[in-house]
């Protein structure tokens, strides 16, 4: 059988393994693994599982559209869904068993009108982003308190989200949880479950991990760090991203290549066609910038990314039609890492996984 014409190659006994690395580091904290944007471009229900092989206790996802497309695979373990669009489908997520993350005062009446259900309360300790404010919190455990008497709902977590900017952001950060923690319990709630750090401040900040720390990028075999690579944490990257080349031609000097001719030959060479463009996640950014691995040699992409292609002058080369060009896997390979792209498109290696499209085959091996 001919390989795929493009693919993401994923390696799901890295991600387990990646899982027990991350374990061993984290110490006695409970285990969420982050699924969330289809496993960060990895494929959630097979990132899932593997996840789960690797000891990992929970699933996290953001919205109840993902969290039931696991039910709906079979996964019975512990879920929860934290971000919801107005009138979302409450009942749908309760009668599947999925724990519901609540971020203000409004969702939580419209999730007990919906119950009963299991619920963590999510609050903003200093993101600005969805959550509880610390203004608003004690009234809303105040009346999650009375819910819960009433059986409409059972909190069983309290969670926030680390800004990442530095140990003592995060520290701050650490310290408002831990003051709405203790208001919490006042109100006469006794969470099951505490957590606020995802990888970066499970490894930067032990403080933070708490009774469970949500794990997304790591698992993936991916630092959250700029100045740690994913070999240093004892992590392995799972995803490989290649395709075939679709066209090899001969060009003189003075050859412009692709749109806007921003690229030109500097003397005759080859150029290779890689059917990959920003129609599958590419970014056009990564134009005359990012590193493509064809037959063991690492070149740079020659002029503009399109919708569906981009072009690398290989010089003199043997490169061939249906030779692979991989643009980027485990760097123990020998081929560029999602952190080399990361730094040739000005982002971060999140983007580079997560952005991968739809024609782009995903395959798996163990």
């Amino acid at each position: 059988m001919s390989a795929p014409f493009r693919e993401a190659l994923v390696d799901l006994g890295a991600i387990a393994e990646n899982v027990r690395a991350l374990r061993a580091r984290v110490a006695t904290s409970t285990v969420m693994a982050v699924v969330k944007a289809d496993g960060y471009g990895h494929g959630a229900i097979p990132a899932a599982h593997a996840a789960l092989d690797g000891g990992a206790n929970w699933l996290g996802v953001a919205d109840i559209a993902e969290a039931l497309r696991l039910r709906d695979a079979g996964i019975t373990a512990p879920l929860l869904a934290w971000l919801h669009a107005p009138g979302a489908d409450f009942a749908s997520a309760i009668e599947a068993g999925i724990e519901l993350g609540v971020s203000s005062a409004a969702q939580l009446e419209e999730v007990a009108a919906a119950g009963p259900a299991a619920v963590q309360l999510k609050l903003d300790t200093g993101l600005g982003r969805n959550g509880i404010q610390s203004d608003d919190a004690e009234a809303v455990f105040r009346r999650a308190a009375d819910l819960q008497h009433l059986g409409r709902i059972r909190v069983r977590g309290l969670f926030s989200h680390l800004s990442n900017a530095s140990v003592d952001d995060d520290t701050a950060q650490l310290a408002v949880f831990e003051q709405q923690l203790a208001a919490a319990r006042a109100a006469g709630l006794d969470p099951e479950f505490t957590h606020l750090a995802a990888t970066a401040g499970a490894l930067s900040l032990p403080a933070a991990r708490l009774g469970m720390v949500r794990l997304g990028l790591g698992i993936y075999g991916l630092s959250p760090f700029t100045d740690t690579t994913s070999t240093a944490l004892g992590l392995r990257p799972a995803m490989r991203l290649s395709a075939v080349v679709a066209s090899v031609k001969r060009v003189p000097a003075g050859q412009g290549v692709s749109y806007g001719y921003t690229f030109r030959t500097a003397a005759p060479t080859t150029l290779a066609l890689v059917p990959l463009g920003y129609a599958d996640g590419v970014p056009r950014h990564a134009s005359n910038r990012a590193p493509v691995s064809i037959n063991g040699h690492t070149y740079r992409i020659a002029g503009r990314v399109a919708m569906d292609q981009f072009v690398v002058d290989v010089g003199d080369a043997p490169v061939s039609v249906g030779d692979a060009a991989v643009l980027f896997g485990d760097p123990a390979e020998g081929v560029p890492s999602a952190d080399d792209w990361a730094a040739a498109c000005d982002t971060i290696n999140y983007e580079i996984v997560t952005r991968i499209g739809a024609r782009v085959t995903r395959s798996y091996r163990s």
